[in-house]
């Protein structure tokens, strides 16, 4: 559906008028909790900060009904999908066709932008939606509603720069990025990786990009978590905290970690293992009997308190995902991270990059995985760290400059800037 730029639209005043301003996040959510967590941060803080605004969530997350949403958050759930490969869905159900769900979804969203009327729709990630579910509803908002600001938020690595130019160039996002969004906020820090030099981003959309700092949780220090709590009753051994995120695609890594363990003295640390809501029953039952003859392993099927975990851990053995990866540096937690090899280069990319500043150890998809974990295991539970302890180096206050940049955007100065 093609998109014209929206004609300049002079304001001399804030868009509401004895109102909070409104946000619209979008949150495509078709493998994983990352882009589910991401948005909670972003909403958490807009809601809570004095300025608060009224916030509306658009997720495709199969778990969202079961997550702790912060207080005010409005959501709208729209039928979950899968991820099967590259660009290539499947609704989660197995039954329903996937071209009536994907029906649903565009006009849930498209309901969502007319009868909520945001001053600002955030889209996670996806410029066009998945599969180009937002194209109808950016197409609406040029047409009927050019007060609304069209924002796209992307994570600090989207995938290699080989991948995401020859995807974006084919499915023409590079034009919907200079007609559809006023702005886009990249969730990293332009020091440790160029989104707009890797990404070939044009000069036009260049202008119009701001670099927020990670995304992380503000809400640190609260009560240790009550798993956590247990395993802290007694003296005991370092606490080792093992996550693979959803849990769908995390099995080889906890796996290998159970054998890697096998390899080192009995009772040398004391494991907390946690599978995810999305990992096969099947996978989750072999893990389990892997485990059952070990007393220092503890298997948790899932956590909403994976932030507080991560703060009273020892260390932590993780895949590469934006969120928990952000949480580690936020925790200062020494780790090891284990990224997936694909689909994407996201997690790889990720782990390389903050391996060689020294911040976590990484064990790349085609090393021998198990004799990696035990050798690094063994020095990390001897008290071994990554060389470089130089947390500075990592900006984590992407909640509040997403913030103050919607602030800055819905400004009279700002507006006149992003039409131009």
């Amino acid at each position: 559906m093609p998109l014209t730029t929206r004609p300049f639209i002079p304001v001399r005043h804030r868009p509401w008028p004895g109102r909070p301003p409104k946000v619209l996040l979008y949150s495509h959510d078709t493998f994983g909790l990352g882009h589910l967590r991401r948005n909670l941060n972003i909403a958490t803080h807009l809601l809570q900060r004095e300025d608060a605004c009224s916030v509306m969530l658009l997720t495709g997350s199969s778990v969202a009904e079961s997550w702790p949403m912060p207080e005010g958050l409005q959501v709208r759930a729209m039928p979950p999908v899968v991820k099967t490969g590259v660009e290539a869905y499947a609704s989660r159900d197995g039954v329903s066709d996937f071209a009536a769900v994907k029906a649903r979804r565009e006009a849930i969203i498209l309901d969502a932008v007319v009868r909520f009327r945001p001053d600002v729709f955030l889209v996670d990630h996806a410029p066009a939606g998945m599969k180009g579910e937002l194209l109808p509803a950016l197409a609406h908002i040029r047409r009927e509603q050019p007060s609304t600001l069209a924002v796209l938020g992307l994570r600090d690595i989207i995938d290699s720069p080989e991948s995401v130019c020859g995807l974006w160039r084919e499915q023409g996002i590079y034009a919907l990025l200079d007609s559809a969004y006023d702005q886009v906020l990249v969730y990293g820090s332009r020091h440790l990786f160029d989104a707009v030099q890797a990404y070939e981003i044009p000069p036009a959309v260049a202008a119009k990009t701001r670099y927020c700092g990670y995304i992380a949780r503000a809400d640190r220090g609260g009560p240790a978590a009550p798993h956590l709590q247990l395993a802290r009753a007694t003296p005991r051994p370092p606490v080792v905290l093992v996550t693979a995120g959803g849990g769908g695609d995390g099995y080889p890594l906890l796996s290998a970690y159970l054998q890697a363990l096998g390899r080192l003295p009995p009772d040398a640390a004391r494991s907390i293992v946690v599978t995810g809501p999305l990992m096969a029953d099947g996978e989750r039952r072999s893990l389990e009997a892997m485990a059952q003859p070990r007393p220092d392993v503890q298997m948790i099927a899932c956590t909403t308190d994976m932030a507080e975990m991560i703060g009273q851990a020892d260390l932590v053995v993780a895949m590469a995902g934006y969120n928990t990866t952000a949480e580690i540096l936020g925790a200062r937690k020494p780790a090891i991270l284990v990224p997936r090899g694909a689909p994407r280069m996201e997690q790889r990319l990720r782990a390389r990059l903050l391996s060689e500043l020294g911040l976590v150890w990484a064990i790349q998809p085609e090393e021998d995985l198990i004799a990696r974990l035990a050798a690094l295991l063994g020095s990390a539970i001897d008290g071994g760290r990554p060389p470089c302890r130089d947390w500075n180096a990592i900006d984590l206050g992407g909640v509040h400059r997403v913030g103050s940049a919607l602030d800055a955007l819905l400004e009279p100065q700002g507006l006149r800037e992003a039409r131009a």
